[in-house]
């Protein structure tokens, strides 16, 4: 069990992909995102989403993400958030993603 002020401490944001491309180092199938959180910044993430998604229908996409974990190296890139999906039954991820569209930077909770 965590605590209200456990959760508090989590800063979980709305963002949107503003480019996608193939992460060709990674050990497993994965994208590199930049995802654009309004007042928060730019930042990049590393996303194992490519069962489900490819990078054209990646761009555009408003995403849910966890914004303040440090950088994590991955090969020769740094992933600044965690994009938030959910694993299927066939362990595929499906993103989590606004109803309807947002304002970049929105913070869930």
């Amino acid at each position: 069990m965590i605590s209200w002020d456990d959760f508090e401490k989590v800063d979980i944001r709305v963002g949107t992909i503003i480019e996608a491309t193939v992460f060709e180092k990674a050990r497993k199938p994965s994208y590199k995102l930049k995802i654009d959180f309004g007042r928060e910044g730019i930042k990049n993430s590393s996303a194992q989403v490519t069962k489900l998604y490819n990078t054209d229908s990646l761009t555009g996409k408003q995403v849910i993400a966890v914004i303040n974990f440090p950088p994590k190296q991955i090969a020769n890139f740094f992933s600044e958030c965690l994009v938030l999906g959910i694993y299927n039954k066939n362990n595929e991820v499906v993103l989590l993603q606004p109803s309807m569209p947002v304002e970049n930077g929105d913070k869930i909770g």
